[in-house]
């Protein structure tokens, strides 16, 4: 049977995604029942299934909130849905997350509170620190996203200028007891790092965010600089007693997906390898490093023999050059196409497995080896496109933008390059 190279990497990515599904991660991690009531908060792109995911699985009384993206929602029955925007805040997030401070205010001890954490919750929760409006956040987030920073380094900084960041949310349910469910979609799977942490503290110091935006050159405004500067934007550290009974278990992420990945290839016949789970950087200069090793391969059988699937995830960074349109997934693909441009044998997909990349309807794209030139036959200068942070535009020209629509979870980012 002669493979299909598309219909093969999109079967791998539904492998991927499948196994990051709520319904089938969420019962494994059930806390006991309280003696009191049960409380359920949440934020991010995959909330809504999360909780729907909850309810089936929960056998007791129950109540909540979640938020998530605008076109997220997913049907429940006793725990409350709202949608709110990605990746540039709004109203209706800040007023999500002052309700959610709300759910948990006045809790026993005898309560509990379950916390539906995933991809997304950073911008989904607006809830600027005392004397600062949704629009220094707005200006906070716009800056962090075009930056180039970390996804560690930019939590870090959310964090310190937030009511419901960095375990505040926790702190605010204290003296109930939270259990924190997470999907991650962050290279490492620290989870006080996903969603910026709001019921997981982390260590990272008001010192670190400050230290942060030097680095990376950023440009906040004057009243958020002047909060930093202040101790009353420290975050509460992971010892304070108001965590002693809290617990978080992580349900899914990027390494459990990859293995599911590379097994779908397996079954189909295809070697898979596995080159990292957390890889970070400039989303072009990753593409371009992915290109080296599949011409590597197709022209030298080394590191792997063909055929083979690569894979890797994690989450790379864009610097923004323009205002063009796309995101990290569709520009590291830009840039792995102009590599691998003129090479046959050679199909790739990168895509967001929450299925979207940046703003835009697409979860990523698709090239091969006359991607470049099938670009230029359509008047697109892909090198031009990468330069002005365009790829959505150029993959688009040719027809290869990948569009699955909403998955319900996120684990991050997903390469998958096969090389026949």
């Amino acid at each position: 049977m002669t493979l299909d190279p598309k219909r093969f990497l999109v079967s791998v990515f539904d492998a991927a995604v499948a196994a990051a599904d709520p319904e089938k991660t969420i019962r494994a991690h059930l806390p006991p029942r309280p003696k009191g009531r049960t409380i359920v908060v949440g934020a991010g792109k995959g909330a809504a299934q999360m909780a729907a995911a909850f309810e089936n699985a929960w056998d007791g009384p129950l109540e909540g909130l979640v938020v998530t993206r605008y076109g997220y929602g997913a049907p429940t029955s006793r725990i409350e849905v709202v949608e709110a925007a990605h990746p540039v805040p709004d109203a209706a997030g800040l007023e999500a997350a002052r309700r959610l401070l709300g759910l948990v205010a006045g809790l026993s001890k005898d309560d509990l509170v379950v916390a539906l954490v995933c991809g997304g919750g950073s911008a989904l929760l607006p809830a600027p620190a005392l004397g600062l409006t949704l629009a220094d956040e707005i200006a906070v987030n716009e800056a962090l996203l075009s930056s180039g920073a970390p996804i560690s380094a930019m939590n870090t900084i959310r964090k310190h200028v937030s009511t419901i960041k960095g375990g505040r949310l926790a702190a605010a349910a204290w003296p109930a007891r939270v259990v924190s469910l997470v999907v991650s979609d962050i290279p490492g799977d620290d989870p006080a790092l996903v969603a910026s942490g709001p019921t997981v503290p982390s260590a990272g110091s008001r010192a670190d965010a400050l230290a942060a935006i030097e680095v990376y050159g950023m440009k906040l405004p004057e009243k958020v600089m002047a909060h930093l500067a202040s101790p009353a934007a420290d975050a509460p550290r992971p010892d304070d007693e108001r965590f002693a009974r809290n617990e978080v278990r992580l349900i899914a992420s990027a390494a459990v997906s990859l293995e599911a990945a590379a097994a779908e290839a397996r079954r189909q016949g295809i070697e898979a390898v596995i080159l990292s789970d957390s890889i970070e950087g400039e989303a072009r200069e990753v593409g371009s490093v992915h290109a080296a090793i599949a011409r590597e391969v197709a022209g030298r059988d080394r590191p792997f023999r063909k055929p083979v699937l690569i894979l890797s995830g994690g989450e790379t960074t864009v610097t923004l050059r323009a205002k063009g349109k796309g995101g990290r997934n569709s520009e590291f693909l830009l840039s792995f196409a102009i590599g691998i441009d003129g090479v046959e044998g050679i199909d790739a997909l990168a895509a967001d497995t929450d299925g979207i990349d940046g703003s835009e309807d697409n979860a990523g794209a698709f090239c091969n080896a006359s991607t470049v030139a099938r670009m230029r036959a359509a008047g697109v200068d892909a090198k031009a496109m990468l330069a002005a942070n365009n790829a959505w535009t150029a993959f688009n020209a040719v027809g290869d933008l990948f569009v699955p629509g909403p998955t319900g979870t996120n684990v991050n980012d997903l390469r998958a390059i096969l090389v026949r």
